[in-house]
């Protein structure tokens, strides 16, 4: 999904401004204008979430004529700034969050760093959340997050949900309680740490 085929189109005659197309959009290309969808085609990623879900078959992919791809550049940036802001979200910046994408953490911590204020900036810039679209959510939830900004979802949208807990928020008093119970939940933190660390000295 980083190479940009497709694009949706919008057949008038069969849409029924139901608004689903609006609503499972990620990047927020796709709005109800006089009760019929409307695509901006400068931000649709050509997922085919509109076209998977349309309930009046009235969305189909057609190909660009000139492919583009998306993404953002780490090299212009601080290293130790993409490093640090990916360690406040307890992420290892070389870690894979989008399967679909491939796309890194360091990536959409340089899309925060250069200004992306909300999950759908952020795919619009770097096509995460453009496959799936569903997993790669939470890593990009923690990232906005550690950096101070907690994104309001897009109003009525089915786009993404809020963020979940991850086992570094977990109360001392669960952790007591279950501890005895053949939980290890010290050990599962030091062990993900070292994941999240590893390689870290490397790109500094």
């Amino acid at each position: 999904m980083k190479l940009i085929t497709l694009v949706a189109k919008i057949d008038i005659e069969k849409c029924t401004g139901c608004r689903t197309c609006e609503k499972v959009c990620p990047t927020i290309a796709i709005k109800i204008v006089n009760k019929k969808a409307v695509v901006d085609e400068t931000l649709c990623r050509g997922c085919g979430n509109c076209n998977q879900r349309c309930p009046a078959d009235a969305v189909s992919m057609e190909k660009l004529a000139e492919p583009y791809r998306v993404g953002v550049s780490i090299d212009d940036l601080p290293y130790n700034k993409i490093d640090e802001l990916c360690q406040r979200a307890s992420l290892n910046p070389e870690q894979i969050i989008c399967y679909c994408t491939m796309t890194r953490a360091e990536e959409v911590a340089a899309a925060i760093l250069k200004g992306a204020k909300s999950p759908e900036e952020i795919s619009q810039q770097t096509g995460v959340r453009t496959g799936c679209k569903v997993e790669c959510i939470q890593p990009v939830l923690r990232l906005l997050d550690a950096y101070g900004i907690k994104p309001v979802p897009p109003e009525g949208g089915y786009q993404w949900y809020g963020i979940t807990p991850t086992i570094w928020d977990i109360p001392s008093e669960v952790k007591d309680k279950y501890n005895a119970r053949g939980f290890y939940f010290e050990e599962d933190i030091r062990l993900l740490n070292e994941v999240k660390d590893t390689r870290k000295e490397a790109k500094r």
